[in-house]
Order: C-alpha cells, then structure tokens, then sequence
C-alpha cells in the first residue's frame, strides 16, 4: 500500500484529493489546520492530522504522528497543497509588509517547513518517491494585484527546481504543479472579492493607479476565471493525470487556462509573451 501526506486538507483541491487517493487503495494522511471546519475523518486508510504549516513546532508534531504511525515504514508521497491568496493583495507599491511577509510564512516557508520535516520519510521510500509542490498559474501570467502572491509562488518553483537537483541522486522526483483557476466556493464571489480588495488599498495609491488597472482588476480578470476556470472535478482529474505520470516535468501545468499560456511561454520571447499578457488583461499602454 502506497502512503502520502497531503497538506492544506480542511476544504478545496488537497481534500478532494485526499478522498480521491483513498478510494485508489492509498494510505493518506491529511495535513488539517487545526480547529479549522472540514469534512474528512479518521478512518480506515485516512488518518487526519492536526498541522499548521505557518508554525514550526506544529509541522515537527506531524511529522512525528506520521513517523509512529508508519512504524518504520516511509512516505511515497508528499503532496505540499496549502496555501492562502487572499492576503497582501493590490498594487504592489500599496501593499502593506507585514501582509507581504505572512503570506511568505505561510506559502512558501511553510512548504519548505513541510519538506524539511517529511523528507527523512520521502527518502526512506526512494527511489521512486516523489514530491509534488503547487506553484500557480500566476508565474506565467502575472496578474496585477497578485503580485505579493505571485512573489511567493515563483518562489516556490524556484525551490522545486533545486530540490530537482539535490534530490536526483536518491531518485526522488519533484515537480511544481502549477494550476489555473478553479472555480470553487471562493471564486464563486470573484467581482465581489476584487472590488473588496481593491478599495481595501490606500486611498491615495487608488487614485494614482484606478483611472488604468480599476477596471483590470475589478472587471477583466474575475471575468476571465468564471469564463475559463476550472471545476473542482476537471482540476481533480487533471492532478490524478499528472500523479499517473512515470516522470514529471520540473513544471506540470493544470487547467484549461493554463495549458495554452504553457505552451506560449515556449514559443514566444519574454517580451513577446508580456505583450500577449497586456493585451488579454486589457492593460492600457502608455501613449506615448
């Protein structure tokens, strides 16, 4: 029997993924912040772990229930899902800090926390073990008002493609799994959420930028993910597809939105695909 852990279970894709694996005759452990509502129970091949990944004691205890629980078995698997984007958001010049740096303690510090305590686990399986960390669309695309998300998510990839190297010699893959946009409860209220967040800015640098990006950010973009945003069943199948793969990419593109802009970022230039960007978010250029 195959074993993963899959971070981030409470709600969204890593729970739906979790059940997913379970049905295929996997042994799953699920990374639940604690406290927070979810639906998964201990039970039969699922067993629910309490994890915060912003919290370094709180990722040490996890990683120490799955050690015992295991009993000097290892992990197959490590799924690194959790993460939040609905922090430090707008116009980067606007952003506060403090927001900047929670979203980097819990995005990418916290896979890194992650990786750190379950990679004696991954490596007691290798080879063939693998590790699987969710970037986002957005380091391809780029989109205003993202830009303290997209900072961590880059981030991320760049940690997965060293983890590449340094772990090719024990014959561990690792990949970033970069999805689009899924339409789940959170996105059901896109318009409502942008316009939130754009008013939650500083007044004085919503004058400077609204009169060129309002329209952008609270219009052109929620549009574009309810017209070409996944369901929670297409991306779940697009994970379990890339799960299937004998060897995985250093970036393994999920969604409908997604894919086209992949294959854009191998045949256009940067500059090229910049410009492609600018014109599908309708970002107005310059006159001069």
């Amino acid at each position: 029997m195959k074993a993963a852990f899959i971070t981030g279970a409470n709600v969204g894709q890593a729970n739906l993924l979790a059940k997913a694996l379970v049905g295929r005759g996997w042994r799953v452990f699920a990374g639940v912040l604690p406290s927070a509502p979810t639906d998964l129970q201990t039970g039969g091949n699922l067993t629910v772990v309490d994890q915060d990944v912003s919290d370094d004691d709180s990722v040490k205890r996890s990683a120490e229930i799955v050690t015992a629980a295991l009993d000097g078995k290892g992990l197959d698997l490590l799924m690194n899902v959790a993460g939040v984007a609905n922090i430090a958001t707008g116009v980067l010049e606007g952003v506060p800090l403090p927001a900047v740096q929670k979203l980097f303690n819990i995005n990418l510090y916290g896979q890194l926390r992650v990786i750190q305590a379950f990679l004696p686990l991954i490596r007691k399986n290798a080879p063939g073990s693998r590790i699987a960390n969710y970037s986002s669309g957005a380091i391809i695309a780029n989109p205003i008002g993202a830009g303290a998300y997209n900072m961590t998510k880059h981030a991320i990839h760049g940690m997965t493609l060293t983890l590449r190297h340094e772990l090719a010699p024990f014959g561990i893959q690792v990949t970033s799994i970069v999805p689009g946009g899924v339409l789940t409860g959170m996105s059901a209220n896109s318009h409502a959420n942008t316009k939130k967040s754009w008013y939650e800015q500083p007044e004085a640098i919503r004058r400077v930028y609204e009169p060129h990006l309002g329209h952008v950010m609270m219009q052109v973009l929620p549009d574009m993910l309810e017209k070409t945003g996944s369901t929670p069943e297409q991306a779940l199948e697009g994970t379990l597809k890339i799960l299937d793969k004998k060897k995985w990419a250093p970036m393994e593109l999920l969604g409908k939105d997604v894919k086209p802009m992949g294959v854009m970022r191998r045949l256009l230039s940067d500059r090229q695909l910049e410009f492609v960007m600018r014109k599908t978010f309708k970002i107005p250029a310059h006159p001069g």
